[in-house]
């Protein structure tokens, strides 16, 4: 009750200075800030192909063929079209990146919304939520995707819904246990005696209380989406070419492991796995952050 009766001021202040532990705390974590800057410059680097890569995009010189790496001014070597590879895996994360951000987003305000009503309302509302998140749950995903996307297309932004629409339950089910601990709260049950609507309660108390929760789902939620759909990339279900993702990049090089031109597949599975390294330890981070026990000691 204590917390309702401090004047609007002092509580601004004491959420700004939990905020500033929280960064304190993040910042003290080498790998994550290690992370973060790889995570930083791969997205910048990506993100400003036009201007950082080499070469354009799709610029083919069919003469020079596959040319290892560091052969004729080409740091990545080229494909088999003559293309410079490292222009290309910058122009193909984009894609990557993109659909890994956006699935994370979408998927988790889906999914914390969905599981906090669920979580508050309870009663069949909660029952009607839960079911259906049991229900894809127990459905193999990649076989669901990968119908879903023959059916509708392999365009970025289907990608980005069906992957959304498959993957808010995880959080969902988090999101709903955190409330339910919550709503019998004092502070939550003082709200209510003052009026306080459902929305104003779960906007503006419940949520909160869920920041650290959805901070490290949106971080692993990036890494999951861009293994996702490189997965799909690498089984011919994800972006089609012209445009191309990393794990389309994967798809191309497919059997040319052990020889001459195994880097083909060997520097796509590299950003993939710097990235999702680089995603881990953003969210073991942000957990340590987050952690109310560890920011007593």
């Amino acid at each position: 009750m204590s917390a309702q009766l401090e004047t609007p001021p002092v509580a601004a202040e004491r959420a700004r200075s939990q905020w500033r532990v929280v960064a304190r705390r993040f910042r003290r974590h080498r790998l994550a800030m290690a992370g973060t800057v790889v995570l930083l410059l791969l997205i910048v680097c990506c993100f400003g192909a036009g201007v950082i890569a080499p070469y354009p995009q799709n610029e083919q010189d069919l003469l020079v063929g596959a040319v290892g790496p560091g052969t004729d001014g080409h740091l990545l070597g080229t494909d088999n079209l003559g293309r410079d590879f490292l222009s290309e895996l910058l122009y193909a994360g984009r894609i990557s990146l993109s659909i890994g951000l956006a699935v994370a987003v979408l998927s988790t305000l889906i999914g914390t919304l969905l599981g906090a009503l669920a979580g508050y309302l309870g009663g069949w509302v909660e029952e009607l939520i839960m079911r259906i998140v049991d229900l894809f749950l127990i459905v193999p995903a990649i076989a669901v995707l990968a119908l879903a996307l023959r059916g509708l297309g392999s365009s970025p932004l289907t990608i980005i819904l069906v992957l959304s629409a498959i993957g808010w339950t995880s959080i969902a089910r988090v999101a709903r246990s955190q409330v339910v601990s919550l709503r019998e709260k004092e502070f939550i049950e003082a709200s209510k005696l003052l009026g306080a609507s459902t929305t104003r309660i779960i906007v503006r108390h419940m949520l909160p209380n869920l920041a650290g929760v959805i901070a490290v789902n949106v971080s692993l939620a990036v890494a999951a989406a861009i293994i996702v759909e490189s997965t799909l990339s690498f089984l011919g279900f994800g972006v089609q070419p012209p445009q191309s993702s990393w794990g389309q990049l994967l798809s191309d090089a497919a059997g040319l492991l052990g020889t001459d031109q195994t880097y083909l597949l060997i520097f796509p599975g590299v950003f993939i796995l710097v990235t999702v390294l680089c995603v881990n330890f953003i969210g073991d981070g942000l957990r340590d952050a987050f952690d109310q026990r560890a920011r007593r000691r």
